[in-house]
């Protein structure tokens, strides 16, 4: 890579991982909130959510919280009939009521059994593994584990299996890995080293990365979105996730 290029990444990362960052971000969602199982529900919701405007995304997570009570955890594991049933009346876009009450369930099945979600990616993983390919294979397959899933749900979960880039949850993993030292992700998991992320590559980041010639793949898909990380490892090998800043920066907020 250019010097020049790097050093105008390095500068975007700088410039927009700052706490300055999460209010207008999908990210502000789980910062409401300080118990770590409260985190990682809302974070969930929050990431799953991500697509589309980001201030659609953040208004109908806070309006899925508020239905339980601002306090997901509780919900999930201790909810009656009654409190289920407000949650009918939830839609965000393709994610209906039938998806929702599909994963209070997973939820109420993990958490009655675990007491963080980080287990449910890191069973399929080995600390030896070069990213979180087998974890997102393994969690999809813990996660549709349960009887009687719905088959329109399943869209909603997505695995480097089926090929896609699963942006959405390599932004949730990127949120409860890397480090929190500047404030805006957690760095609440310490089974998943932040070397083994992957890049969450959407349309809008890989436009930004063809245009500056860091991604040669013409599809986005999983393959792109290593292809991506791989080369910001030569950038910095330990964490080049911090490389989602630039890039979402880029091609969301300053749309280059």
């Amino acid at each position: 890579m250019h010097p020049e290029l790097e050093k105008f990444l390095n500068a975007k990362v700088r410039l927009y991982e700052q706490p300055s960052f999460i209010a207008a971000d999908p990210i502000c969602v789980p910062h409401r909130f300080s118990k770590l199982q409260d985190i990682e529900i809302a974070g969930f919701f929050a990431a799953i959510f991500a697509w589309g405007n980001r201030t659609t995304i953040i208004n109908k997570a806070t309006e899925l919280l508020q239905l339980m009570d601002n306090a997901p955890h509780d919900f999930c594991l201790q909810h009656s009939e009654k409190e289920l049933h407000r949650l009918l009346q939830f839609k965000h876009r393709t994610f209906n009521s039938t998806d929702l009450l599909y994963f209070v369930q997973f939820f109420h099945t993990h958490y009655s059994k675990y007491t963080s979600l980080e287990s449910a990616f890191t069973a399929g993983m080995k600390r030896t593994d070069e990213n979180t390919a087998h974890g997102l294979n393994a969690f999809y397959q813990y996660f549709f584990s349960l009887p009687d899933v719905p088959a329109r749900t399943m869209k909603h979960i997505a695995c480097p299996a089926k090929k896609s880039a699963c942006k959405r949850l390599n932004m949730f993993l990127r949120w409860m890995v890397r480090s929190n030292k500047h404030a805006v992700d957690f760095g609440l998991w310490k089974n998943i080293k932040p070397s083994q992320l992957v890049l969450p590559l959407d349309v809008h980041a890989a436009r930004v990365a063809r245009s500056f010639g860091l991604l040669t793949r013409p599809a986005t898909d999983w393959q792109a979105a290593v292809e991506i990380t791989n080369l910001m490892k030569t950038l910095d090998a330990k964490d080049p996730c911090k490389y989602d800043y630039a890039l979402f920066a880029l091609g969301v907020l300053e749309r280059f």
